[in-house]
């Protein structure tokens, strides 16, 4: 936690949360290109970098906990993630009482969705080029998230929603700073926040079958991949 990169990283991801609809386009085509080229990258993301990392994780689980591990605990926590996520997201819709309730509920929601992540971030100390590349896939997928938000509920989001998810950014840099987690404890957190990423990827950044402007969708897979794995060969992520 000494530099700071994953500072500059939550900023950016609180700057997103009051902008996101600034960088989503007006018109219907370049919408579609857009939801596509996003979709695209959080895909790569997904399967170059967040599932390698979560394998790594279970490969450095160490004493005292190495003989209870059978290669796949932390893939477990994932999908506990993606279980748990999806679950939420059903109790809230299936017990609708008010339409402010509702929104209350998915922004509390999604709040403690972006502390895990901001504590992942600054946990793991993500540096350099490094950092680019995963504020760049992440960023996107918070503008897709925050744009469904906005979406649903245009003023409560801009009025009151935006400032709560901003707030549980801030809130996973404190926790971050202030306690000092066992590292099976981050890789179990870790694990859970890419299962609920997983989930709310193809939830909410894969556009359907008539909505997806595939050339564009297949251009962003094939170049953020490539850069991806050229930079993890050179400088060994």
């Amino acid at each position: 936690m000494t530099t700071i990169i994953p500072y500059i990283v939550g900023l950016v991801f609180i700057a997103i949360h009051f902008l996101a609809n600034a960088f989503i386009p007006s018109g219907k085509v370049q919408r579609k290109k857009w939801f596509s080229f996003s979709g695209g990258l959080a895909v790569s993301y997904i399967f170059v970098y967040l599932l390698p990392t979560l394998h790594r994780e279970q490969m450095n689980i160490e004493d005292p906990y190495l003989h209870l591990t059978m290669e796949s605990e932390i893939y477990f926590v994932g999908l506990l993630g993606v279980v748990v996520f999806l679950g939420i997201q059903i109790l809230i819709r299936q017990n609708y009482v008010s339409h402010l309730s509702s929104f209350w509920s998915a922004v509390v929601f999604y709040a403690l969705y972006n502390a895990l992540v901001s504590y992942v971030v600054l946990s793991l100390g993500v540096s350099g080029i490094q950092a680019v590349f995963y504020t760049f896939a992440i960023g996107l997928h918070f503008i897709a998230v925050a744009h469904d938000l906005w979406r649903e509920f245009p003023e409560k989001y801009n009025k009151y929603g935006r400032y709560v998810l901003g707030a549980g950014i801030v809130a996973g840099w404190i926790f971050a700073l202030t306690t000092n987690l066992a590292p099976l404890i981050k890789s179990i957190i870790f694990a859970f926040v890419s299962g609920a990423m997983i989930f709310n990827v193809f939830k909410h950044e894969l556009p359907s079958d008539e909505e997806t402007h595939f050339p564009t969708f297949a251009g962003a897979v094939v170049i953020y991949s490539a850069i991806t794995m050229s930079l993890k060969f050179f400088f060994e992520w």
